[in-house]
């Protein structure tokens, strides 16, 4: 297997408000993470700004000026009330989509199997025509449109485990046949979307989880609901929505999966790759916060993505 890390050091410089969980921390505790002997043989590299106007694949045509109309020329500022964008912003916003870039380009032509991207801030939650929930871009959306556009892809499946739902990328292709896009999350919190019954034009899958519930949970969902889905829609590529808020230790939400329950994961989606899509698979950094969860998830995600081998952890 051979796997890229791609870091985002832009990201450090989208600030926001002291006591924000979306902080510029979250990358260096991944990092440190992956500065481990067992990643030795993990190739990396440094994300490359892409050109904003690829954003419009996935967002309005307006949406930049959208953007623009928000950020201050220093300081930071203020989109709602959990969103906030500064002067360096733009930087980082590139890098993250430039990340996505790179990544599917060394997966469909530079035989790469899979990529992890580290980058911030997340996207997840950015509608067509909304930045929110600490997302101003929603980099998973507008790479996977670029999949389609750029090399040709017929089937582009995402897989959103991050504990809240992915209300912006379930918005962006509500309608569109060609993307699968499917969700674990914990019920009943922010966003407050992702019910059972949201299923698009039948490519949306959502699986709401009960506050408290563990891996074992989420494990049913995904081998009874969301796998037999995935199969039948045979991707060409996966792309990962990988938060690791749902960690036990999380502040942000209630669900209590460990390590082992991201390197399951992994494991799971890496064997549908192997079958559908030749290895395609690049995870992209949504949520979080919790330093040491975040840590100890990315660790657990990239470990089996490198080498097929579960993180043992307590």
């Amino acid at each position: 297997m051979t796997s890229l890390f791609i870091s985002q050091p832009q990201g450090l410089n989208h600030l926001v408000p002291n006591g924000h969980p979306e902080r510029a921390e979250r990358l260096l505790a991944i990092e440190k993470a992956l500065f481990n002997p067992c990643f030795d043989n993990l190739l990396r590299k440094k994300a490359k700004e892409a050109d904003l106007q690829i954003i419009s694949l996935a967002h309005s045509e307006n949406y930049l000026q959208i953007l623009r109309k928000n950020r201050p020329a220093e300081g930071i500022g203020k989109i709602d009330e959990d969103t906030y964008i500064c002067a360096n912003s733009f930087s980082a916003i590139a890098a993250s989509i430039g990340a996505g870039e790179q990544a599917l380009e060394a997966v469909i032509n530079e035989k790469i199997d899979n990529v992890f991207c580290a980058v911030r801030p997340p996207g997840h939650h950015a509608e067509k025509n909304r930045p929110m929930g600490f997302c101003l871009v929603n980099n998973i959306a507008i790479i996977a449109r670029l999949a389609i556009k750029k090399y040709g892809l017929e089937r582009v499946a995402i897989i959103d485990f991050d504990v809240h739902h992915g209300n912006g990328t379930q918005n962006i292709f509500f309608n569109d046949k060609n993307i699968f896009y499917a969700s674990s999350h914990q019920e009943n919190i922010f966003p407050f979307t992702g019910t059972r019954d949201e299923v698009g034009v039948g490519n949306i899958v959502n699986c709401p989880l009960r506050a408290n519930s563990c891996g074992k949970e989420m494990r049913m969902a995904y081998e009874n609901i969301i796998f037999p889905k995935l199969r039948d829609f045979s991707p060409d590529i996966i792309l990962i929505s990988a938060g690791f808020d749902a960690e036990y230790r999380d502040f942000l939400a209630n669900l209590n999966w460990r390590a082992n329950d991201f390197a399951w994961l992994s494991g799971k989606l890496m064997d549908i790759a192997a079958k559908f899509c030749n290895n395609r698979i690049v995870s992209m950094l949504e949520g979080g916060y919790n330093l040491a969860g975040l840590a100890d998830g990315v660790f657990a995600h990239v470990n089996m993505l490198n080498r097929g081998v579960s993180a043992k952890f307590d």
